[in-house]
């Protein structure tokens, strides 16, 4: 297809160009995705294999990393504050893994997708909510600490909840293994959040050790010295724990790689302090756009062929779980504030876990196929749906 490469460079020029417009900046990640999803349409065998390596392998460890960006943006007050907002953290996380997961389950019935396809969009309801969320509290001048306590929260209890609701619904459609699930979240999910919030205390604690070049310096030395032993060491007498093992081994390689840039961003580049926080969209955005053109390219022909009734079921699942999501809160006495923090919350979720799980536990790039096309999907209504409530303020 001779046209190709004028439609990439064009996607990639318009994505480059929003990010100087103050509102089309908030659609530039969601026009990246475009530029490589056509990318890996027109030219799949590019998103394939690179010197005899299949490019599918590099899914999980960037998924990981992307947690890890999360986890560095928490601390523990996001998870203690559940017990100074219980009722609308309850609130939020209940309808997350009841309302969705059934919308999807319902959704993959009405419009008859094949057992794969279905799966993966009761996988995408299954699983917890989106940190994009919290980005858009923000927008929508919402309750942006109920949010992250509801995303922390409910990340926490997915590797329980994920693959029960898979097991039940999605069970009959593919093999479900329930333990195999639930550790590959652990290892996908939690175990980088757990590091991330390490690296937070390394980058943003008060106490002197966090600006002492000697303390950063063991610190590098010991996450380094232990992310080895961990890669080295055979874990197969650990039988299913034995999944955390690449969650452990980059976990502790990133937690040193925190405490070196540190000590050369205060030391010897002079440079900000919040550096991270400048860094890490940049890299999460870059690996959410390469996974989903991994995904894509080895999906394409099902795309070619259900990809508009994706995009269909996508957009009902997401204003579904939004209206839901509000007036759930609505019913339960909710403030407006937080039953519009609940609604973006119930209606977003993590599509980077749901893509993560369809390869490495359901060995389906079909199963992912949902999670890649909701995602992007979830920014774009978010942002509208927050600019929309940040201009009707909640009447005081």
């Amino acid at each position: 297809m001779t046209f190709g490469p004028f439609v990439i460079a064009g996607l990639a020029a318009l994505a480059a160009a929003s990010r100087a417009h103050p509102t089309l900046k908030r659609l530039s990640f969601t026009l990246w995705v475009f530029t490589f999803v056509a990318a890996s349409m027109f030219y799949p065998s590019a998103f394939g294999t690179w010197f005899g390596i299949d490019l599918k392998i590099f899914i999980v460890p960037l998924i990981q990393i992307i947690t890890f960006g999360m986890g560095t943006t928490l601390s523990a007050k996001d998870f203690g504050r559940v017990f100074t907002m219980p009722w609308p953290v309850f609130i939020g996380i209940f309808f997350q893994f009841t309302i969705m997961p059934f919308v999807g389950y319902g959704i993959a019935m009405l419009l008859g997708f094949e057992p794969e396809i279905a799966a993966g969009i009761v996988l995408i309801g299954s699983v917890s909510g989106g940190v994009a969320s919290n980005l858009m509290a923000y927008l929508a001048g919402a309750n942006v600490a109920l949010s992250v306590t509801m995303t922390a929260c409910s990340t926490l209890v997915s590797p329980v909840m994920t693959p029960f609701w898979m097991k039940v619904l999605a069970g009959r459609l593919v093999p479900v293994d329930f333990l195999a699930m639930m550790f590959s979240i652990i290892n996908m999910i939690i175990v980088p959040i757990v590091a991330g919030l390490a690296a937070n205390r390394i980058l943003y604690g008060q106490k002197r050790w966090t600006r002492e070049s000697r303390a950063l310096l063991r610190i590098f030395a010991g996450g380094l010295v232990i992310a080895l032993g961990c890669g080295f060491l055979d874990m197969a007498f650990l039988g299913p724990i034995a999944r955390m093992k690449s969650g452990l081994v980059l976990g502790f390689s990133l937690i040193a790689v925190v405490a070196l840039a540190k000590l050369l961003v205060q030391n010897v580049f002079r440079g900000p302090a919040d550096w991270m926080d400048k860094a890490l969209p940049v890299v999460s955005m870059a690996g959410i756009c390469v996974i989903i053109a991994i995904i894509t390219a080895r999906s394409r022909n099902e795309l070619l062929t259900s990809g508009l009734l994706l995009v269909l079921a996508g957009v009902m699942h997401n204003a579904i779980g939004y209206t839901l999501g509000y007036w759930g809160a609505r019913f339960c006495r909710l403030s407006e504030t937080d039953c519009r923090t609940v609604s973006l919350e119930v209606g977003m979720q993590n599509g980077g876990m749901a893509t993560g799980i369809a390869m490495e536990v359901l060995k389906s790039a079909k199963a992912a196929l949902a999670p890649a096309i909701f995602g992007p999907w979830m920014n774009v209504s978010g942002s509208v749906l927050a600019s929309w409530w940040r201009r009707r303020p909640p009447k005081r």
